[in-house]
This record gives structure tokens, sequence and C-alpha cells, in this order.
């Protein structure tokens, strides 16, 4: 982890919070004044630290209203097979996560798709794209929590 100071921390928390807050507003709550909090965020997006801001939207307001976590076992751990995946699943743009595990699945994808009928639709796509062991989905009924704030400042020191 990047050693981030207690006010850098502030200021990354807030922006988590709210991208679109003031600079004078962030500054305050940091403890800065206007330049000098700036100047931080610069050297945060620069760093790395800070990767890009967004617009948080309801998927299912956009018309995705169902969320499916599909578990991949690779049929082996080529790094041509990785490539075929990587590449197979980039251009899948419903896929909008996927993790490299530990444990019983290789592969963990978080999907958004407008209904079931969708759903089967990227299935047969990625299941004719590239060979998989096995795939296991679980529809998600309810989203009981979502963040896109890692709790920065609630860490100790």
């Amino acid at each position: 982890m990047t050693n981030l100071d207690l006010i850098d921390r502030k200021i990354v928390a807030e922006l988590m919070r709210d991208a679109t807050l003031p600079i004078a507003q962030i500054a305050d709550k940091a403890g800065l004044s206007q330049t000098p909090c700036w100047k931080r965020i610069q050297k945060l997006e620069a760093s790395g630290v800070i990767t890009g801001r967004v617009a948080l939207a309801d998927p299912t307001k956009l018309g995705f209203g169902l969320t499916v976590f599909v578990g991949i076992e690779a049929p082996d751990h080529t790094s041509e097979w990785r490539e075929a995946f990587a590449k197979a699943t980039g251009s899948i743009p419903e896929i909008m996560e996927i993790y490299r595990m530990a444990g019983e699945i290789d592969y963990l994808l978080r999907v958004a798709v407008a209904d079931m009928l969708a759903f089967d639709r990227l299935y047969k796509r990625l299941t004719d794209a590239v060979p998989i062991k096995n795939v296991t989905s679980h529809f998600a009924m309810e989203r009981m929590k979502f963040t896109t704030a890692y709790p920065v400042d609630t860490l100790s020191r």
C-alpha cells in the first residue's frame, strides 16, 4: 500500500464519497487551504492512488436488472488459455469485473445483464469463445450493500 498520511486519507475518502465536491470543501474537511489540497490531489492522481473519477448509476434504471456472479474453472492454466480468456471476456461489456481466484474456482466474474435471456446469450458467447472446464452461476436476488469507497479514513496507522 502507498504510504498515505492522515490528510491524504481524508482527501481520498472525501473524493470516494463524492468526487464532485468543490476543492474548498475537500480542503476544509482535510484541514488544509485550497492550494495545498489541490496539489495533494494532483500528487495522488499522478502516483496512481486516485485512478479516475466517475459517476455511479443505478443498474436497474439503465436496464441491467440482473446481476450474476459466475465462477469459471479453467481446463488448463497455460498462458495461451489465459490470453484467450482475457480476450474473450474483454470483448463482452456486460462482464463488469473479473478476479483470478485461489480455491475451487479459477475466475470470478460479476456480470450485469437485463434478464435471464440476456445472460443466456452472454453464457453462449463466452463458452463458444474459449474452452471452459466448468461454469457456475449465482444470481443475485437483492443488492443489500454497495459501495466503491474503501474505508481509508478508518484505517489505523
